[in-house]
């Protein structure tokens, strides 16, 4: 059968799983798989921008609820401002003065972002980020659903065996739903950095050379 939808994807799961008694449970454990695609994958689905209004005098603004990763932070004026990262304490000794100015620099603090020279005027940020996949659901269908319904298959099927405590079927399961995520990631890096001789480091190199060090 098809998968294109969350209730189609709900009959397999079930189909697979063939069993009756856990209807209720399989939403669950979909999301489960749905939580660790979103903390793994960098999908073209999950860039995302947010505009906030600065306020003169004040250097903090919230983030995006979903914020995982921040990629550009830029002021829409003319010409456009982009901002430098620092750490909040390279913030504070880059720009020591409490004197307002035109934002260069920011940090993350918290659930905040914090910038520097504090604004001296109501300037529009942009701030481009990856954020969290969307949700499937019955009213909406995420683009990655629709190009790997088997990834969430798997995924939560995994998730399944391992609810069930069956240890040989969650593992079966759990290798197919991480290939599964290896070659998204393949999928993706192409589509951002094509597959030229000449190539920008990817994201995901970029995240493994950091989690080496």
């Amino acid at each position: 059968m098809s998968i294109g939808s969350y209730a189609e994807l709900k009959t397999a799961i079930a189909n697979f799983l063939a069993r009756d008694d856990l209807t209720a449970q399989i939403p669950m454990f979909i999301e489960l798989a749905e939580g660790r695609m979103s903390r793994e994958l960098e999908t073209r689905e999950q860039e995302k921008r947010s505009t906030a209004t600065l306020t003169s005098g004040d250097e903090y603004i919230a983030l995006p609820t979903d914020l995982r990763e921040v990629r550009e932070v830029k002021l829409n004026t003319d010409p456009v401002q982009v901002l430098t990262y620092y750490s909040p304490s390279s913030l504070d000794t880059s720009y020591a003065s409490s004197g307002g100015g035109r934002p260069e620099g920011f940090s993350i603090v918290g659930k905040e972002m914090k910038i520097r020279p504090i604004p001296d005027d109501a300037y529009t940020a942009e701030i481009i980020y990856i954020g969290s996949l969307e949700s499937i659901s019955d009213t909406a269908t995420p683009t990655l659903f629709l190009r790997s319904p088997d990834l969430y298959l798997y995924g939560a099927l995994a998730e399944a065996y391992a609810y069930l405590l069956d240890e040989a079927r969650a593992s079966q399961y759990d290798a197919k739903f991480t290939r599964g995520m290896e070659e998204v990631k393949v999928d993706e890096q192409r589509a951002h950095y094509g597959t030229g001789s000449l190539q920008i480091q990817s994201i995901y190199s970029r995240q493994n050379a950091v989690a080496e060090t």
